[in-house]
């Protein structure tokens, strides 16, 4: 198991830009998938991006795509989620996820997680 702790959330007006953080501990021995989701209030929670365990690939919702860019820093055990040109529709609690794969691939689907972050708030002012 390990420990996921997101940061970065917060206030900002639409066309603005957040990174959000996701710090892992304890067993980050293994190699992790890591994904990003989001919920808004009233709706399911919905994919954002994934990335495979050695950064090589990645994928992005199409509504954030060219907007969002996930990545990660191994050395760090860190990844992020980069947001440019936030809209209002943004705004949900973010929430990081992790599972352990070996394998060169990302996973979209939150049921492929067994590893949950608290969550950070981001909200888009229009």
């Amino acid at each position: 198991q390990v420990q996921l702790v997101e940061s970065g959330g917060g206030l900002v007006q639409a066309g603005g830009s957040l990174r959000l953080s996701c710090t892992a501990s304890g067993r980050t021995s293994t190699t992790y998938a890591m994904g990003w989701f989001r919920q808004a209030p009233g709706k399911e929670r919905e994919f954002v991006a994934a990335i495979s365990w050695d950064g090589s690939y990645a994928h992005h919702q199409d509504s954030v795509k060219g907007r969002f860019t996930i990545s990660r820093d191994n050395a760090k055990n860190t990844a992020y989620l980069q947001m440019n040109s936030l809209k209002p529709e943004d705004t949900a609690a973010y929430y990081c996820a992790a599972r352990s794969s070996a394998a060169t691939y990302y996973y979209i689907r939150s049921s492929d997680y067994n590893n949950w972050g608290q969550g950070t708030q981001v909200t888009v002012s229009s």
